[in-house]
């Protein structure tokens, strides 16, 4: 499974900006798909992630300025982020997870897409 990552660039504060990560199939067995984000010289920091039961974890100070949701037609997750603060400017990745039938365990990474919020 290959992750495609898209949507980032240069926003002001207080907009809004939707990324998205489309999968270059379906995949049946998802443990868990979800965002996380990077700056330089740090490490990278959960965003939000919901598993296969639906459970939905926030990073820190993010719940209600960002949400997940998918489109399983299209193979597809985004990430709504409401409300940017120059604090959210890092390299966003899309990741996802499979636990197959046989307890095989499988992770995928997107490529990053770029976010930069202006004060």
């Amino acid at each position: 499974v290959q992750l495609q990552a898209s949507g980032g660039g240069l926003v002001q504060a207080g907009k809004s900006l939707t990324l998205s990560c489309q999968a270059s199939r379906s995949v049946s067995d998802i443990y868990s798909f979800g965002w996380y984000r990077q700056t330089p010289g740090q490490l990278r920091e959960l965003v939000v992630e919901t598993s296969k039961d639906g459970i939905t974890t926030y990073g820190d100070a993010l719940k209600g300025r960002f949400t997940i949701f998918r489109d399983n037609a299209k193979n597809t997750i985004y990430l709504q982020m409401n409300n940017l603060e120059p604090e959210d400017t890092a390299v966003y990745y899309c990741n996802l997870q499979r636990m197959t039938s046989d307890d095989l365990w499988y992770g995928y990474w997107g490529q990053g897409t770029q976010v930069t919020v202006s004060s």
